[in-house]
C-alpha cells in the first residue's frame, strides 16, 4: 500500500476519437474511446488497481480492504468518494449541457451534482469549446430559444489553447468543442442533462435523449464566472502552478524537470496524472515507474514520495 497504478474504464460515446489509445496508450479496443476514467470510484465506471499485491480490485474495494483512511481526514466530510477524474479525447463537439448543484442531484438523480475544471492538455488550432453565455437571459427566452433552435446564438463560445484552465461550477451551460483534449477533474457525478445536441442520432439510430426540463430548472442564465489566474511557483527540480481550489478538490498541474519532493500527508490522498514523460516514483523503499497516460494514487498517509523523470502531470487533493 502507499502507490498503487489504476486502470481506467473508457467510454465509447459518438463524439470521441482515437488519442487515448494512440498517443495516450490506453488499452482499449472500443472503434473511439471518448473518455478514459482514470480515478474513478463511480458505478458507471469503476478504474481498477493495475500494481502491487492489490492489483484487479476496483479503487472502491481497495479503499474498502484498507480503511477510509487512506482516503485523509479531509475527505471525511462527505458521504461517497468525493472526485471523479477524467480524460477527454473530444473529436467532435459534445452536446450542449449542464450539471446540478448538490441539492438538486441529489433529490432527484440521488448522487452528487457536479462542480467540474477542465485543464486542456492538447487542442487543434482555431478549438472553441462553449461556456456560459454571452449575456444574462430570461428563463422565458432560454425556453423559446431552446424550443426554436436558436440557443446557440446567445452562448458564449471561447477559443482554447493548450494549458487553458475553466471552472465549471454546477448550473454553468458549457461544452467541449471538438478537436480539444482535456483533463477533467469533476465532483462523483455522471448526471448530464443534454439541451442542444445538432440533430445527432444515438447507436440505436434515434435521436439521443434531451433533458431539457431538467436543464430549465438548474441552469444559471448568465455569463459563466471568471476563476482568476494563478501565477507559477518554481521549486528546486519542478514548478507548480494551482489550477483550481474548490470544497471539492485542489489541483496543480506540476511540470518537473527532474526530480520533485511531494507529500501526500495524513489530510488527504493525492493523485497524479501524468500528461508527459516518463520516470519513476518513489517512496519508502518502494519503487513505481511511470509514462505518459498513467495515473498514480497516493494514500493518504504515504508521507513524501519523489517523482524523477521528466514529466508534465496534474496533482489532485482534497483540502
Amino acid at each position: 500500500m502507499g502507490l498503487v497504478k489504476l486502470a481506467p474504464a473508457f467510454k465509447d460515446y459518438i463524439w470521441g476519437g482515437t488519442r487515448l489509445r494512440d498517443d495516450f496508450g490506453k488499452d482499449c479496443s472500443f472503434d473511439r474511446v471518448a473518455e478514459s476514467w482514470e480515478l474513478s470510484c463511480h458505478k458507471d465506471g469503476p478504474s481498477v488497481v493495475d500494481s502491487g499485491e492489490d492489483k484487479g480490485l476496483t479503487l472502491a474495494q481497495y479503499i474498502e480492504k484498507h480503511g477510509k483512511a487512506i482516503l485523509g481526514s479531509n475527505c471525511e466530510r462527505f458521504e461517497a468518494f468525493p472526485i471523479l477524474i477524467k480524460l477527454i479525447d473530444a473529436r467532435d463537439n459534445l452536446s450542449v449541457q449542464v450539471h446540478p448543484d448538490n441539492e438538486y442531484a441529489q433529490r432527484v438523480e440521488g448522487e452528487y451534482g457536479k462542480t467540474e475544471m477542465w485543464y486542456v492538455v492538447d487542442c487543434d488550432e482555431g478549438a472553441e469549446l462553449l461556456y456560459g453565455f454571452k449575456h444574462e437571459i430570461s428563463k422565458e427566452e432560454f425556453a423559446r430559444r431552446i424550443a426554436d433552435n436558436t440557443l446557440l446564438e446567445v452562448t458564449n463560445n471561447v477559443p482554447v489553447h493548450k494549458g487553458d484552465v475553466f471552472f465549471i461550477e454546477a448550473g454553468t451551460l458549457h461544452a467541449i468543442g471538438k478537436g480539444i483534449l482535456i483533463a477533467e477533474i469533476q465532483q462523483n457525478s455522471n448526471t448530464t442533462y443534454r439541451i442542444y445536441d445538432y440533430g445527432r442520432v444515438g447507436k440505436d439510430g434515434k435521436p439521443r435523449e434531451l433533458h431539457v426540463e431538467k436543464a430549465k430548472d438548474v441552469t444559471a442564465l448568465r455569463p459563466a464566472k471568471h476563476y482568476p489566474d494563478t501565477p507559477v511557483e518554481s521549486f528546486e527540480g519542478y514548478t507548480s502552478k494551482l489550477l483550481a481550489k474548490c470544497e471539492y478538490f485542489t489541483t496543480y498541474a506540476l511540470e518537473i524537470e527532474n526530480k520533485a519532493e511531494l507529500t501526500a500527508d495524513s489530510s488527504s490522498f493525492a493523485d497524479l496524472l501524468i500528461l508527459e514523460g516518463e520516470g519513476e516514483i518513489k517512496s519508502s523503499g518502494e519503487t513505481l515507474s511511470f509514462k505518459k497516460g498513467d495515473s498514480i494514487f497516493a494514500a493518504a498517509g504515504t508521507g513524501s514520495f519523489t517523482v524523477e523523470g521528466k514529466c508534465k502531470a496534474v496533482l489532485t487533493k482534497i483540502d
